[in-house]
C-alpha cells in the first residue's frame, strides 16, 4: 500500500470515459455558433478619437431620470458587464429601471502612446459627463466606477463633485499597499521609466501573461484540464469560450497614462495618501462630496478587499455605504449570485437618493 492507489478497473473507466469526451468534444465544437459578447442593444451617441460613449436599450423605457454612466477600466473591454444575455450587469440595471451609458476607451495605437490620466479623466470622461448633463437637462449625473475605472471615478468625482449626483465604485482599488496585493508588490519596484520608454505602449499580451501568472496553476492548467468535463456540453463550452474570448481580446495601454498610473498609484499610493495630481488638477478624495456606494469582492485577487475598503475613511462624503460580495474580481458581474444580489442592490441605493 503506497500514498497512491490504483485500482485497475477505475483506472480504465476513467480513460475510456476521457475518450468518450474528447470524441464528444470534437463533434460539439463543429457545432458551435461564432463565439460573441455584448448582448444588449446599444447605440453610440457620442464619439471623440477612439472613445465611444453607448447608451443601452431595455425592453422598457427608463424610469430613472437621472442617467448611470459606467466608467470600465482601460485594461480590458468593457463587455464584462454584458458578457451574456443570462449573465448582464447592464441587462439587470435596464430592468431596474436605469438609463444606461458606458464609456468604451477604443483601442489605442501607436499615436496614442502620450495620451496622459489628464486626457482620460479631465477629456475623455468630463467630456462624457457633460454630453450627458447637458442631453439629460441635468447637473450632475449618476456614476459607476469599475476596478481602474473606479479610481478614474474617485478622481473625477473629487476634481468635479458638482457633475457628480451619486458615486458608486465596484473592486475599485483605493489603498494601494495592502500586504496581501501581490499585484502591488509585483510593480512596486519596476523601473517604470526603463518599461514604458522602451515599449512606448504596453502590448495587452504582457498584460495578460501578468495577470495569468498571479494564480499561474488555476489560470494556466487547472481550468484548462477541467475543459474536458465540458467538452460534450455545448452550452457550457460556448459560456466558456466567451470568457476566453473577452480576456484575450485586450486594448494595448497608452505609454504615458501606464507611467503615471504606476509611479502615483501602485508606487507612491498617492490617492490615498495625498498629493496626486491630474493634469493641472489636484486631487483630494475629502471633496467627495456626493453619496458614495462601495461594492467589493471577498475573494478577489487583484483587488484585494482592504485595499478597497480604505474607502470609507478617505471620502468626505458623510453618506457612505458598503456592500461586501461573496465571489471574485470577475464572479462579481458574471455569477448567477451576482444577477441576484448586485444590480438591484445599486439600483435600490440610487433610488433612495434620487
Amino acid at each position: 500500500m503506497g500514498p497512491i492507489r490504483i485500482e485497475p478497473q477505475k483506472a480504465l473507466d476513467e480513460a475510456l470515459k476521457l475518450q468518450q469526451k474528447l470524441s464528444a468534444g470534437a463533434q460539439t465544437l463543429r457545432s458551435l455558433d461564432p463565439v460573441t459578447f455584448g448582448v444588449t442593444a446599444k447605440e453610440a451617441v457620442y464619439k471623440d478619437d477612439k472613445v465611444t460613449l453607448y447608451r443601452f436599450r431595455g425592453e422598457r423605457a427608463p424610469t430613472q431620470k437621472t442617467p448611470l454612466l459606467i466608467c470600465y477600466a482601460l485594461v480590458n473591454t468593457p463587455y464584462m458587464v454584458d458578457l451574456q444575455d443570462d449573465r448582464s450587469l447592464v441587462k439587470n440595471l435596464l430592468a431596474q429601471g436605469q438609463d444606461v451609458y458606458l464609456i468604451d476607451w477604443g483601442y489605442p495605437d501607436g499615436s496614442d502612446k502620450y495620451l496622459t490620466l489628464d486626457d482620460y479623466i479631465n477629456g475623455y470622461l468630463r467630456r462624457c459627463v457633460d454630453f450627458l448633463r447637458k442631453s439629460h437637462g441635468v447637473e450632475a449625473i449618476n456614476l459607476l466606477g469599475i476596478c481602474q475605472g473606479g479610481a478614474f471615478s474617485l478622481c473625477f468625482s473629487a476634481i468635479y463633485p458638482e457633475k457628480v449626483k451619486n458615486l458608486v465604485t465596484m473592486v475599485t482599488p483605493v489603498d494601494f499597499h495592502t500586504p496581501d496585493n501581490m499585484l502591488s508588490h509585483w510593480v512596486r519596484e519596476l523601473d517604470v521609466d526603463l518599461f514604458v520608454d522602451t515599449l512606448g505602449n504596453i502590448p495587452a499580451d504582457l498584460m495578460n501573461y501578468c495577470y495569468l501568472t498571479l494564480k499561474p496553476l488555476r489560470l494556466n492548467q487547472q481550468k484548462y484540464v477541467g475543459l474536458v468535463d465540458i467538452l460534450d456540453n455545448k452550452t457550457e463550452l460556448e459560456n466558456f469560450l466567451r470568457m476566453e474570448k473577452w480576456i484575450f481580446d485586450s486594448p494595448d495601454q497608452a505609454g504615458e497614462a501606464f507611467r503615471q498610473f504606476i509611479k502615483d498609484f501602485y508606487q507612491g499610493n498617492k490617492l490615498l495618501k495625498g498629493g496626486l495630481q491630474i493634469g493641472e488638477k489636484k486631487v483630494d478624495l475629502k471633496n467627495i462630496s456626493s453619496p458614495v456606494l462601495n461594492i467589493f469582492a471577498e475573494q478577489d485577487h487583484l483587488v484585494p478587499p482592504a485595499a478597497s475598503r480604505a474607502l470609507k475613511d478617505a471620502v468626505g462624503s458623510p453618506d457612505y455605504s458598503q456592500i461586501a460580495f461573496k465571489g471574485g474580481h470577475i464572479g462579481i458581474y458574471v455569477s448567477s449570485r451576482a444577477q441576484r444580489e448586485v444590480p438591484p442592490a445599486i439600483h435600490d441605493w440610487l433610488a433612495k437618493r434620487s
